[in-house]
């Protein structure tokens, strides 16, 4: 059973979590979350626990507890979910172009055919000199 603890202090070790869970029962692994730049505790982690009924006897007797100078909150942890949108499940890492500049799936944007290619300062479609007009010098 994976279980989420949150509201750790920077001070709490995996140790300390591990310590805590097993008066509940075995614990299979102990992860706090860190900081990739610094290397600091995040605030939270994970304990797996081998059996699911110690695992809900331990969040029934270690919610709301004190644990290194804070009151931690312990549920059961939920499944890994992909940000949405990450990912079309093709399995080749690709974007599938929609919602992303659209066009052709690039990932550009997709200008249409302009022929002569429409650049903003063509002169003649806004004003002599181009540009999005007013303003400007002369």
């Amino acid at each position: 059973m994976n279980i989420y603890v949150g509201n750790l202090s920077r001070e709490t070790t995996e140790d300390d979590l591990r310590k805590a869970f097993e008066s509940f029962g075995q614990v299979s692994s102990v992860k706090i979350m860190r900081n990739r730049a610094t290397g600091e505790s995040v605030g939270f982690g994970f304990v797996g626990m081998a059996e699911s009924e110690e695992g809900r006897a331990a969040i029934s007797g270690l919610n709301g507890k004190d644990l290194a100078g804070s009151a931690i909150k312990v549920e059961e942890g939920r499944a890994k979910t992909s940000i949405a949108g990450a990912s079309t499940g093709r399995g080749d890492g690709r974007d599938s172009g929609r919602g992303r500049g659209g066009g052709d799936g690039r990932g550009g944007f997709d200008r249409g055919d302009r022929g002569d290619r429409g650049d903003r300062f063509d002169r003649g479609e806004r004003g002599e000199r181009g540009g999005r007009g007013g303003g400007g010098r002369r």
